[in-house]
Order: C-alpha cells, then structure tokens, then sequence
C-alpha cells in the first residue's frame, strides 16, 4: 500500500489533492485533517469513504452533545474537539471496531487529557502549541485551495492561449 499514490476529495467543497503517498493521507488523517465524509481513491475513478480505510485508524464515534455525533474519526480529531472545547475529558467515544464506550481521557495519553485542565503549565502549553498547529493546518488547507485555485486558472488559460493560436495559425493559411 505504501507504493501506491492516493487522491483525497474533500466533501465540503470537492477539491482533490494528489497523488501522495499512502504515508502523507495517513499523517493528514492522523491529524483530523480528513473528515468521515471526504472520500479516497487510488485510480480517482472509485472513490471510498475515507473511513472504510482501515489504516487510516478512523475508528472512534465522538458524541459532541446529546444524540449528536461525530465521526468515525480518528485519535486526532478527538484531541481537536477537545482543544476546541467542544468536548470534554469526561466525553463519550466509542470505538467502532469493538464497540466499546471509553471516556476521552481514558483515550488521550494523560498529558493529552491533562490539556482540558486551565491551571496547569504544561497544560497550557500543550493549550498553545495545539492551537497553533490548528491555525497553521486551517492555513495550509487556504493556500492548498488556493493553489488549487491558481491551477484551474492557468489551465483555463492555457487552454485558451491555445485556442488563439489555432486561430492565428487558420488566419495565416488563408
């Protein structure tokens, strides 16, 4: 599998991003940057939900309020909704290979769990540091878009500094 490039669309705006390596879309899912929804192919013909990977290890539901839901999702995506206070140390996962329900500390490494607590150093810290890896993730994924962006265009325009020159060289004949 680690041969092999890989494609991932994005379901909020369709955007594809690719090939990489097995590697890469393993580290972007680590890092909650692939939704449940957003799907992956390897020939970007057929298209899977990236949870039904299962080496992406999208494995846990997070229950961020009542009857409501998240995921399958991975450890990352946990520690996300937590730094973001959208969940709490006491908040339920459940793990959706073997079904069983676990409180988010008992998922997170006590460091990782320990983060939720506003009156330790180490904790704000850690409170810090994650809130810049977050910024600079919603930072990579804009230029990401954007390069995207700027690619569609100079296609656009390639295509039709093509089509003029077809034009001039049909004018020139006659």
């Amino acid at each position: 599998m680690d041969d092999t490039k890989w494609y991932l669309r994005k379901a909020h705006d369709g955007s594809t991003f690719g090939p990489i390596p097995f590697q890469q879309l393993r580290q972007w899912a680590a890092d909650a940057q692939v939704s449940p929804l957003d799907r992956v192919s390897t020939d970007e013909r057929t298209w899977l939900k990236a949870p039904m990977v299962p080496e992406l290890a999208m494995d846990y539901l997070i229950e961020v309020g009542p009857d409501q839901f998240y995921g399958p999702t991975t450890v990352g995506a946990i520690q996300e909704f937590l730094d973001a206070g959208e969940i709490t140390a006491e908040s339920i996962i459940t793990n959706c290979k073997d079904t069983t329900q676990h409180r988010v500390k008992d998922i997170l490494t006590p460091v990782e769990a320990e983060s939720d607590d506003v009156g330790s150093d180490a904790a704000n810290a850690i409170n810090v540091r994650n809130r810049v890896r977050i910024n600079l993730q919603q930072r990579i994924r804009e230029l990401e878009a954007a390069l995207m962006q700027e690619r569609r265009a100079r296609e656009t325009a390639e295509r039709l500094v093509q089509k003029l020159e077809e034009r001039i060289a049909e004018f020139g004949a006659e």
